[in-house]
């Protein structure tokens, strides 16, 4: 099933069921007000959920409308925990190259993860508020999961299974104040601003065959300011999301409505593009000593949609403009 979150005055909205084509929404606030409870109550809500959405894809819902990803704020606006990791090695391998810097220790057995701002994620039509052009203002194209409780010390294998939702998303970056906060060793604050989400939630089972192995296995398109960028592949992760869901799981328990990113989606080649600016301009330096894009301007539009073969975006697409704040 697909699942969205519709404005209503309310911080965390009101949950919605979206049709597998994504041309129709009904309401399911009668089953649960918002996406946190429907998680926190996932074993007894499901089930109904399930069954509005078969009705849903059937036809069979009278009170149906158009779906509006321009409604639609993230499918969970904020959560308890929200974490995000470097499971894609060629990013960080890439990043090491550029700048000369030591390899992370164990970083092919080890997952790379930082805690992030959780209280205000953005929908996928949100004007993106940044303090300053000269902060260097980069997107992030990833995918994520949102996860059901998740004991302390969980085996990938377990932590996978607690695995409710799948979601696309940007992890905004302010490029500049990066390297200094990385530096202090206690991770990113100021460099990493409100992250964006697509419109839909879906369920493992949505994905079909492109869900394997814990990996959403899809491109990634990229457009900025009505150029393509890149459409890397998700398929290349390295650490599966039962992985990083443990690694994350070490010495806490996770609670229901934790979401555990990918980090930027990067394959190996470079001949699908990048999903960052910043990876691009690491590439122009080891290539040609130096990088010749910029980073986003006021007013430049980022679109990020993941594609299934035929062309179909389950999650929907994050279409964003960055303004001043």
């Amino acid at each position: 099933m697909k699942l969205a979150t519709y404005r209503n005055g309310e911080a965390d909205g009101c949950l919605m069921v979206v049709s597998t084509d994504l041309s129709q929404a009904v309401e399911a606030s009668g089953l649960a007000p918002n996406l946190l409870q429907a998680l926190q109550r996932w074993d007894e809500v499901a089930p109904e959920l399930q069954r509005l959405s078969d009705a849903l894809n059937a036809g069979l819902k009278p009170l149906a409308r158009p779906f509006d990803a321009a409604r639609c704020m993230a499918p969970l606006p904020r959560s308890f925990q929200w974490c995000d990791a470097s499971a894609f090695l060629n990013h960080g391998h890439l990043m090491e190259r550029a700048f000369n810097t030591a390899p992370i220790p164990d970083f092919d057995k080890i997952p790379v993860m930082y805690q992030g701002a959780s209280d205000d994620f953005l929908g996928p039509c949100e004007a993106v508020p940044m303090p300053d052009e000269a902060l260097g203002i980069d997107f992030e194209g990833e995918f994520g999961v949102i996860t059901g409780p998740v004991a302390m010390g969980a085996t990938p294998e377990a932590a996978q299974q607690a695995i409710r939702l799948v979601v696309q998303l940007n992890d905004w970056s302010l490029r500049t104040l990066g390297p200094r906060e990385m530096k202090t060793g206690f991770g990113f604050l100021q460099a990493k601003p409100s992250t964006s989400f697509a419109p839909v939630a879906v369920t493992p089972d949505e994905l079909g065959e492109h869900w394997v192995d814990g990996r959403v296995h899809l491109d990634l398109e990229v457009v900025w300011n009505e150029e393509r960028f890149g459409s890397p592949n998700g398929g290349e992760m390295h650490f599966s999301f039962g992985e990083l869901l443990a690694h994350a799981a070490r010495t806490r328990k996770l609670s229901a409505g934790t979401i555990i990113g990918t980090g930027t989606v990067s394959n190996a080649g470079g001949e699908r593009g990048s999903a960052c600016i910043a990876e691009r301009r690491v590439i122009e330096i080891i290539a040609q000593g130096a990088a010749a894009t910029p980073y986003m301007r006021y007013g430049d539009r980022v679109r990020m949609a993941a594609r299934l073969p035929s062309g179909e975006a389950p999650f929907g697409a994050i279409d964003q403009r960055v303004v001043a704040c």
